[in-house]
């Protein structure tokens, strides 16, 4: 089946159901119902082992009770699947439960079936059954019905923010180029993304020689964190589309750790992420970061944990809004730690609209390194290479009909490893954004037309300067709470 037809499938006969309210809710109806097909397939192989026990109840195996076209419809199949949520939600753990058995139970504690048409839920049943997850190469091809799911969120009012364009999650990985065996994370990984990325460019690169050993291996390197219950189920179920039949992502809030605990057992060698923005966090959480790093903005905080975990030699890409390189107060203290302690080596401006219709907020990919030997008292970074990522000939923005290609990229390959400056790069000095308090936000010199910016990016400024404003407040208020108790 072609990927328009089994969508568009399914969208004509969930759009008659009177419970399904919107793209996000119709997403996550047929992401349980897949997750429920690919883990009977799996349990299917996994049978074959004679240390084999149970691990969806035998009743609950989609061939048992989804498989069959004319099987239970109406009221009985609505009664059947509110029964088998319940149980699933339950199922009991301990310290010795298997971990797939741990996976199922919670991957249902935030699911739910909304349509409320026992006969057009069937429908919908008999639609996904028509895909053949025995068969590797029409799961294989699946992948590309399942990433024209995931892109339908990026239009799913604030679902959007869970779900990074593919040209940006291949782009960079490629450039930080993780190998197998070394520890891969996201700490906010959404859908996962950056982890398929990754995957898919690590098994591309063994080619043929990648065995089931290194499947193993590639498995345990790769570590996500995903806190909303949505993306979390579509993440999971994106990891058993590739293989991964035990992924290593947790159901939590990536900045429940504190960043000063971390060991060495801890550090990660490649960090690809797109953390959520314009977020606040709770008292709580900020604590967990040294004080001249506390702040409520979710994005800031990712950062710092970002720079805590990344291991000597290790590698990061990251995505952040222009607030991050012109802001001051917390930002300022951030941004002096990644000159001071990393190698910023490369900033990629992109324009905006590459998150639309999500967000037209104007947006950077910050890529640097953790050097492995640090000279005491000299600032690691040194120069910093920006490129301005152009529209395609013709494009005035991105929209969800005109969104950003994989093929625009190859600009910024060409010029990776023979770097000179152009109508689109150039180099600035570490010692030139120090003495500017550390602002990043630096224009194009060689660009030959200067543009007015969007008035969402002035709108950006504006609430970065009275979120700043805040910071201030707080802090005084802080230390004005210390001096009265005299400490």
């Amino acid at each position: 089946m072609s990927v328009g037809n089994f969508i568009k499938s399914l969208q004509d006969v969930m759009r008659k159901d009177a419970g399904i309210n919107g793209d996000a809710q119709r997403i996550e109806q047929i992401v349980w119902m897949l997750f429920l097909k690919i883990f009977d397939t799996k349990e299917a192989e996994w049978e074959l082992d004679e240390d084999y026990k149970e691990i969806v109840p035998e009743k609950y195996r989609w061939s048992n009770w989804a498989s069959d076209e004319a099987g239970i419809t109406g009221d009985e199949l609505l009664n059947f699947v509110e029964k088998m949520f319940k149980d699933l939600k339950n199922i009991e753990v301990n310290e010795n439960t298997d971990s797939r058995k741990i996976l199922v139970k919670e991957f249902f504690s935030d699911t739910y079936n909304y349509m409320k048409s026992g006969t057009l839920l069937r429908e919908v049943i008999n639609i996904v059954n028509k895909l053949d997850f025995d068969d590797y190469s029409e799961r294989h091809a699946f992948n590309d019905v399942y990433e024209t799911i995931l892109k339908d969120l990026q239009s799913a009012g604030n679902a959007g923010e869970y779900y990074t364009p593919r040209p940006i999650t291949d782009f960079i990985i490629e450039m930080l180029n993780p190998k197998l065996g070394e520890k891969i994370a996201d700490f906010a990984c959404g859908t996962g993304g950056f982890l398929i990325s990754a995957i898919e460019h690590i098994r591309k690169n063994e080619g043929d020689n990648f065995t089931i050993d290194d499947l193993k291996i590639l498995g345990d390197s790769i570590n996500g964190i995903e806190k909303k219950p949505l993306p979390y189920s579509l993440c999971i179920t994106n990891m058993m589309l590739h293989d991964l039949d035990t992924p290593n992502i947790k159901h939590d809030n990536g900045l429940i750790d504190n960043v000063r605990e971390f060991n060495s057992n801890d550090l990660i060698n490649v960090i690809a992420m797109n953390p959520p923005f314009g977020g606040s966090e709770e008292e709580g959480i900020k604590l967990n970061f040294p004080m001249e790093f506390r702040t409520s903005e979710t994005a800031d905080l990712f950062f710092v944990r970002m720079m805590y975990q990344l291991k000597e030699g290790g590698r990061c890409g990251v995505v952040l809004p222009d607030g991050f390189l012109f802001g001051e107060g917390v930002k300022t203290s951030i941004k002096k730690k990644l000159i001071d302690d990393f190698n910023l080596h490369t900033i990629i401006r992109l324009p905006n609209g590459v998150f639309a219709p999500y967000t037209n907020i104007t947006t950077n990919i910050l890529f640097f390194d953790k050097p492995k030997n640090k000279i005491e008292g000299e600032s690691v970074t040194k120069d910093i290479w920006f490129f301005e990522h152009p529209y395609p000939k013709g494009y005035k923005t991105y929209s969800k009909t005109k969104p950003i290609r994989s093929s625009e990229f190859e600009l910024e390959k060409k010029w990776w490893d023979n770097r000179k400056e152009s109508e689109n790069s150039w180099k600035v000095s570490a010692s030139e954004i120090i003495e500017n308090n550390y602002n990043l936000d630096r224009k194009n010199p060689n660009k030959i037309e200067e543009e007015l910016e969007s008035p969402e990016v002035y709108l950006e400024k504006y609430n970065q300067n009275i979120n700043e404003i805040k910071e201030i407040k707080e802090k005084l208020k802080s230390e004005l709470e210390l001096l009265l108790r005299g400490e």
